[in-house]
């Protein structure tokens, strides 16, 4: 599964021999069964976690016991909690695999050590968090102006592959709706076409 984030790389950044003998020994791979946990609420993350194989979701429970999906990481995504992270703080989050998968992951230590020694990694890494924080603006405002018809339609366009590998409770949830209310988005639209 290495083969794979190194290919990732090769087509974000200029990636020649050298640069990946100095990343490869610092990957770890870890495999996730299916709800199993690669970090759980009040854990700190240390780490930045790539998927190679798999469905990761990140998720808050509020006090109603009600889960908050706040997003889904599939093949050549990154997974992590990047608040707990950069101020070394109980997570507020869990994740955990949606499916069968394989995570590498790099300590966050070596992944800094990386990021000053590879220019190449680190141009590709500020142009990542560049992407995530745009998609973060998107997904706030489709939250917020956006009807649950809207959001369902804005979801399935934008993410076609993760729409079939997910439950729908689990979709709905991400969209901020009930269960009950996606069934009747998908009724009303399944009797529109």
């Amino acid at each position: 599964m290495v083969e794979v984030f190194k290919q990732y790389l090769a087509e974000k950044m200029p990636l020649t021999e050298a640069d990946w003998a100095v990343i490869e020994p610092v990957c770890i791979i870890k495999k996730l069964k299916k709800h199993q946990f690669l970090l759980q609420e009040g854990d700190v993350w240390r780490y930045h976690a790539f998927v190679c194989k798999g469905v990761l979701r990140r998720y808050s429970i509020d006090a109603k016991g009600v889960e908050h999906i706040i997003q889904f990481s599939i093949e050549n995504w990154w997974a992590g909690d990047r608040d707990s992270l950069m101020n070394k703080t109980p997570s507020k989050y869990n994740i955990d695999a949606v499916e069968d998968s394989i995570i590498l992951v790099i300590r966050n230590e070596d992944f800094d050590r990386l990021y000053q020694q590879l220019p190449a990694f680190n141009n590709m890494v500020n142009q990542i968090l560049f992407r995530s924080f745009n998609a973060s603006q998107e997904r706030i405002n489709a939250t917020i102006s956006m009807t649950a018809e809207e959001k369902y339609l804005y979801f399935i366009n934008t993410f076609p592959a993760l729409a079939n590998r997910i439950p729908r409770h689990m979709v709905a949830s991400y969209l901020g709706i009930t269960p009950e209310t996606l069934s009747r988005v998908k009724s009303n639209l399944s009797k529109n076409k």
